[in-house]
């Protein structure tokens, strides 16, 4: 602790996560609940802090929907980036961890907290400077970065806003590790302003700063956050291949480098992961992206899982007797191989009590999983 600031080292371990699970278990949600992904435990339910307003409402919803969500054992794995809510939500998040520390309801090392950087954003502490003006001011009048290195998606790879992002993130958060740093829709922000070996080289430098942050213990995996590019066809200009991601990551940090992680979309609107077969690792070919992350031992988060919403009002069927809508919606994504969790943006306590319901849930076996997906296809 220095001054008035508090710094929670550490970051999530498997002995952490382990004990956290054991505790989920001891409130009744089923072991199959976790994810167990390089020994760590990780709930098959991730809490989304993208939604809500730059307001004081807004910042204690998100407060009180970490500290509950962890406090009731369904959850432990949180996800955010340095943009939403302009910086907003990490410190929600950092002031939960930092009750449910103080109330020993739980240790850092039982949680795995996400972040995201590339984008442009400002400070919602001083909310009359906007996004442009805070940029501006902050680093292109102080040189770290040119106005050319801002995309025309607003995104920035420059290795030095990079850095200073990441060194934000662990200040807002009270973290002296982040468990999983993305570089956030970089292909989908820049496709349009280089050429993929431009951008490539754009990326290795991002894994450059990623791995240099490894080392120091600062960030313990990396990955990339995305939109389209892993949801497309091969021909199409916003494609990219997972193996030449992976392989770009072993150059910059060997075998042993951090690259784990992606995320992107996926529901039963967005079901590119499951059905579109685009992917290619080695000699096998039209493979969706659920079956090359398994190959190059990568594990993907699904964000938008009910999309923002619309999907409550779709209409789905019935399947393994759920019949509650947000619990089919997620116990299919929640199943799917190479899935950790889908990430769920919630701030009420209604929301909450439903997700710890879900978590009650065992996820679907495999055979389980295929008999849903058909009964799902032909809209039964």
């Amino acid at each position: 602790m220095t001054g008035m600031y508090s710094l929670l080292e550490g970051c999530a371990t498997s002995e952490g996560t382990k004990k956290f699970a054991e505790g989920a278990i001891q409130k009744g949600i089923p072991f199959s609940h976790f994810r167990n992904f390089d020994g760590l435990y990780l709930s098959s339910i991730g809490l989304g802090t993208y939604l809500g307003q730059p307001t004081a409402e807004d910042d204690r919803a998100v407060e009180d929907a970490v500290y509950e969500s962890i406090r009731s054992g369904a959850v432990n794995v949180v996800d955010t980036a340095i943009n939403y809510r302009a910086m907003r939500s990490e410190r929600c998040i950092g002031k939960a961890l930092l009750r449910l520390t103080k109330d020993e309801i739980i240790s850092r090392d039982r949680i795995f907290v996400s972040s995201k950087n590339g984008y442009i954003t400002n400070d919602g502490e001083f909310p009359t400077i906007d996004v442009i003006d805070y940029i501006h001011r902050m680093y292109i009048c102080t040189g770290i970065i040119g106005t050319n290195d801002i995309s025309s998606g607003y995104n920035v790879m420059n290795p030095s806003y990079i850095e200073r992002c990441i060194d934000k993130s662990l200040a807002n958060m009270h973290l002296g590790t982040i468990d999983l740093m993305y570089i956030h829709n970089a292909f989908e922000s820049w496709h349009e302003d280089v050429d993929r070996d431009e951008f490539m080289e754009m990326l290795a430098k991002v894994f450059e700063v990623y791995e240099k942050y490894r080392s120091n213990n600062k960030i313990r995996y990396y990955g990339m956050a995305t939109w389209t590019c892993f949801r497309v066809q091969p021909n199409d200009k916003e494609y990219l291949s997972l193996e030449e991601v992976v392989k770009l990551a072993h150059k910059v940090g060997g075998s042993e480098h951090g690259f784990r992680f992606v995320q992107l979309p996926y529901n039963l609107a967005y079901s590119e992961a499951l059905l579109l077969k685009s992917q290619s690792v080695g000699s096998s070919k039209n493979l969706n992206i659920l079956e090359a992350a398994k190959l190059l031992n990568v594990k993907l988060f699904a964000s938008a899982p009910l999309l923002q919403g619309r999907l409550l009002r779709a209409k789905i069927p019935d399947y393994m007797g759920i019949s509650d809508q947000v619990a089919k919606l997620v116990q299919i994504i929640r199943s799917s191989p190479s899935i950790i969790a889908p990430l769920l943006g919630y701030k009420t306590p209604e929301h909450i009590q439903h997700n710890v319901k879900i978590a009650n849930i065992p996820p679907l076996t495999e055979s389980e999983f295929m008999n849903a997906v058909t009964k799902l296809l032909k809209g039964e």
